[in-house]
C-alpha cells in the first residue's frame, strides 16, 4: 500500500486503523454524551453513569483485548514497544552510550499530573462529569495514534529521539490514556487502568533488568538500517510539508515586501517630478 510516493508498512496501515477507529468511537461517544445531556433522565447515561452500555462494553473490550496482546510478542506491533522482549533482542556490534532521559520522564511525568490534575480539579468541583472523563480517556487514545503516525510532542519537546521505535516511554500510553478513569469507580474503569499499571510496570521493570534493550546504540533492531516499519515517514513528510509552506509563505512576504517598496519609490520619484522645487525647500 502506498500514499504518495511512501510505502505503507503493514505496521504503520494498522496504525491508521486504530486511528479511524479510535475516531469513530471517539465521536460516537460524543453524540451519545451530546444526547444524554439534552435528556438527562435517560438511565445509564454517559452524563448521570459512566456510559450507555454499549459504549463503555465497546471501550472496555477494545482497549482490554489491545493491552492483554502487548503483554506478548506480536510480529504486527511496532518495534517501540516489542523491543521489551528477549527474543526481538540484536546486540549492536559495537555498542556505544545510551541517552539519559530522566530529566525528561520528569519533566513528562510532571506536566501530565499538571494536565490530569486540572481535569480532575474540574471533575471534582462539578464543571464536568463522569461522561466528560470517558470522552477525554477517549481523546487521549485519537492522540496517541495521531503521535504514533504525524506528530509527537513528548518526542518533539521533551524526549528528542529520533523516532517511535527508540521511544523511552511507549508503553505509558496505556496509562497515559486512562488516567482520567481514576477517578471513576467501576469495575469497568479500574480494570482498564489495573492493566494499563500492569504493563507500565513490566516496561519499567524490564528496562531495570534490561536497559540494553531500549536504546539503538545497544539494540541493532532500533537502528535505521534495520527498521521496516517506516512510521516515521509520515512525520518526516510532513516536516518537509511545512518547511515548504514557510519558505513559499515568506517568499509571499518578501515579493509583497519588494512591490510595496517599489510603489513608494515609483511614487516618490513622481512626486519629485512633479514638485522640482519641494526639496530644496524642504531643506530651507
Amino acid at each position: 500500500m502506498k500514499i504518495g510516493t511512501v510505502k505503507i508498512s503493514r505496521t504503520s496501515a494498522i496504525h491508521y486503523c486504530k486511528l479511524i477507529f479510535r475516531s469513530c468511537l471517539f465521536l460516537a461517544a460524543a453524540a451519545s454524551y451530546a444526547f444524554d445531556r439534552l435528556d438527562p433522565s435517560s438511565e445509564g447515561s454517559l452524563s448521570g453513569g459512566v456510559a450507555r452500555p454499549w459504549v463503555m462494553a465497546t471501550v472496555w473490550i477494545i482497549f482490554a483485548s489491545e493491552m492483554t496482546l502487548r503483554f506478548f510478542p506480536d510480529r504486527n506491533e511496532s518495534m517501540g514497544c516489542q523491543k521489551v522482549f528477549g527474543r526481538n533482542y540484536k546486540p549492536s556490534p559495537a555498542p556505544a552510550p545510551a541517552p539519559d532521559y530522566r530529566r525528561s520522564l520528569l519533566a513528562i511525568a510532571l506536566a501530565w499530573t499538571a494536565l490530569n490534575g486540572a481535569i480532575a480539579a474540574l471533575y471534582f468541583t462539578h464543571v464536568i462529569d463522569r461522561g466528560a472523563l470517558l470522552l477525554v480517556s477517549l481523546f487521549y487514545g485519537v492522540c496517541d495514534m495521531v503521535c504514533i503516525l504525524f506528530f509527537c510532542p513528548f518526542e518533539t519537546w521533551f524526549l528528542k529521539n529520533k523516532c517511535c521505535g527508540t521511544c523511552r516511554i511507549y508503553n505509558w500510553d496505556y496509562l497515559m490514556m486512562f488516567t482520567p478513569l481514576i477517578f471513576i469507580p467501576s469495575f469497568a474503569t479500574w480494570s482498564l487502568v489495573a492493566l494499563a499499571l500492569g504493563l507500565f510496570a513490566k516496561w519499567e521493570i524490564t528496562f531495570r533488568t534490561h536497559p540494553e534493550r531500549f536504546h539503538e546504540e545497544t539494540h541493532l533492531a532500533l537502528t535505521c538500517r534495520e527498521c521496516t516499519e517506516k512510521l516515521c515517514a509520515h512525520k518526516k513528510q510532513l516536516r518537509s510539508f511545512h518547511r515548504k509552506m514557510v519558505r513559499q509563505a515568506l517568499g509571499r512576504v518578501e515579493t509583497a515586501s519588494s512591490r510595496i517598496q517599489e510603489r513608494m519609490d515609483r511614487d516618490e520619484a513622481r512626486d519629485a517630478a512633479m514638485n522640482p522645487g519641494r526639496d530644496e525647500k524642504t531643506l530651507r
